[in-house]
């Protein structure tokens, strides 16, 4: 998948407060049959997989095979490609930060010299 695309997928995936709450619950215990992913959802078996299509088409999640379960895993690569975006826009924002700073800086000077006299 091209990265415009797999970033995409990853935004679109994030975007939905169900989608997040499975991964933060695979984050936290590792790999979760898809009935136990459920669980805590008012919502069915079925309507989770849904979910779990979309976090998988993203790269989010896999689907392993142990006996007759599939555990669902937690893949963190795209996460991290993720967070490398938006390192770049806190660099961007940093240095528009450290602008303000020095123009905050600037006027504090202007005014104490302005106090002086």
């Amino acid at each position: 998948m091209a990265d415009t695309a797999r970033l995409d997928a990853t935004f679109h995936a994030l975007s939905d407060p169900t989608r997040r709450a499975i991964l933060a619950r695979l984050a936290r215990e590792g790999d979760v049959t898809v009935m136990d992913l459920a669980e805590p959802f008012a919502m069915s078996q079925p309507a989770i997989s849904k979910h779990l299509k979309v976090l998988e088409k993203a790269g989010l999640v896999s689907r392993g095979r142990d006996a007759q379960k599939r555990p669902v895993h937690l893949e963190a690569q795209p996460l991290a490609e993720v967070t490398g975006w938006l390192i770049e826009y806190r660099k961007y924002w940093q240095a528009q930060f450290e602008r303000l700073d020095d123009l905050l800086e600037e006027l504090q000077q202007l005014e104490r010299l302005a106090g002086k006299n």
